[in-house]
């Protein structure tokens, strides 16, 4: 009786524990890159017609108002948003190699709603579409780790 006492106690306060504290026994994925660097990177910039189709319906179907938006921030962060600025955060994002400091001011200085708004867009990509459930946490990771490199505050 004394045994199955201490067994039911054991499962009890485990389970306590696993409920308080669930990233005990888990390793902490977001550290790991979701794209190695190198070929597997260099595969994503890949263009077949059939994803530029999907690329293009998906920017004629998005209001012109903002499409204008996106645009404007497109070029606050680097040259209509093709720039290597927005290439490098897409790159510290999914391979967690850190933008450079001019890279992080022009982020910065574009504002975080501006930012975010066009990482949603860009992760709707056909080529970076797979990866859009996973990369809310690393894009607000870059805009934190950016805004304290250079002293600006963060504005969550």
């Amino acid at each position: 009786m004394k045994m199955k006492t201490l067994f039911v106690a054991f499962i009890i306060i485990a389970t306590l524990v696993s409920y308080a504290y669930p990233s005990f026994g888990q390793k902490n994925v977001n550290d790991e890159p979701l794209v190695n660097p190198g070929p597997e990177m260099e595969a994503l910039r890949e263009i077949s017609p059939a994803s530029q189709d999907y690329n293009i319906y998906i920017l004629e179907n998005l209001p012109p108002k903002y499409v204008a938006y996106l645009t404007t921030c497109g070029d606050k962060m680097g040259s209509s948003g093709i720039g290597k600025c927005n290439e490098d955060v897409v790159k510290e994002i999914l391979t967690n190699e850190p933008v450079s400091r001019e890279c992080c001011l022009k982020v910065v200085r574009a504002g975080k709603e501006c930012y975010i708004e066009f990482r949603k867009f860009v992760f709707r990509l056909y080529q970076l579409k797979r990866f859009a459930s996973q990369v809310y946490f690393r894009t607000n990771e870059v805009w934190n780790r950016c805004s304290a490199e250079v002293e600006y505050p963060s504005s969550s």
